[in-house]
């Protein structure tokens, strides 16, 4: 039975676990961070579009720059973080949530009730996950809580079945018997010795959910379907540079690199996860 340990000692997962922890300190410590407020404008024709490392006419330094209205960037990074990995974290514990109940209880149950499940799993993926983002954020007022909820809701289909999967190995497993036979009832088996022994594909399915969803997300934002401007979030952000391409590359390109390194961070954290703690594909070369 492999540990934590042993995913410390997995260097993939180490650089992926210090990207993402580096990246939750900046979005925790925001207030603290940030040397502006990310929606203040000042004197937007004097402090607009300005480049990396300049001061404003007010004397305030700006690492990153300032945006067309004159926002600190680097400010605006900062709080990104917070809302970009918020809702990546939040959509994919409604995904991880759903999915486990829907998977289990098909699993654990049987019958009817699995096939019924698994059908609506079925027809739930057989629609573009993409087309289906798009249409229900445009239905109604694009807010956090809505991107939060629509990721959640059509990212969920896969970890049912992983978890189907796992519930219907471990049903066959010596110990569940032995746990039957000692009267241990149904939701007390299905809570305390099924489900904890099927977290670990789980943790990798989630790694990558997070990461999937800062990338959706950001696309949402892009298309003007995601988080609503003021508030700062890459994608958004992105979306906001991608006017001023040629004269202020930086509006766009920063952003857009911190949804690259939470998308690789995440996904390494996941890879390294995977080899550590799945026997099948754990090759000890690799590390």
């Amino acid at each position: 039975m492999r540990s934590l340990w042993d995913l410390l000692n997995d260097r993939r997962a180490v650089v992926g676990i210090l990207i993402v922890a580096v990246l939750c300190i900046v979005g925790l410590a925001a207030p603290f961070i940030a040397p502006a407020s990310p929606i203040a404008q000042n004197d937007v024709l004097r402090t607009r579009l300005l480049p990396p490392f300049a001061t404003d006419p007010g004397g305030m330094f700006h690492l990153l720059g300032t945006d067309r209205f004159g926002r600190d960037l680097l400010s605006r990074i900062v709080y990104g973080a917070r809302i970009s990995l918020a809702v990546g974290l939040l959509a994919v514990a409604v995904s991880v949530t759903l999915g486990t109940a829907i998977g289990g209880i098909a699993a654990y149950v049987g019958g009817a009730v699995e096939r019924a499940l698994m059908a609506l799993t079925d027809a739930a993926l057989a629609l573009p996950r993409l087309v289906l983002l798009l249409a229900l954020v445009s239905i109604w007022e694009s807010s956090f809580l809505l991107v939060v909820l629509v990721l959640g809701l059509t990212g969920w289909m896969g970890i049912a079945r992983l978890v189907r999967a796992e519930v219907l190995g471990l049903k066959e497993r010596a110990f569940i018997s032995a746990a039957r036979a000692a009267g241990v009832g149904h939701w007390r088996l299905f809570l305390r010795h099924l489900l904890p022994n099927s977290l670990t594909p789980l943790f990798v399915a989630a790694a990558l959910g997070v990461g999937n969803a800062i990338m959706l997300e950001a696309g949402l934002s892009f298309l003007g379907l995601g988080i609503p401007p003021p508030a700062p979030s890459w994608g958004n952000m992105i979306a906001g540079g991608r006017e001023a391409l040629v004269n202020a590359p930086w509006l766009a390109t920063i952003p857009g690199v911190m949804v690259v390194l939470a998308v690789v961070g995440c996904n390494l954290l996941a890879d390294g996860a995977r080899d550590v703690f799945d026997p099948a594909t754990h090759h000890p070369h690799m590390r």
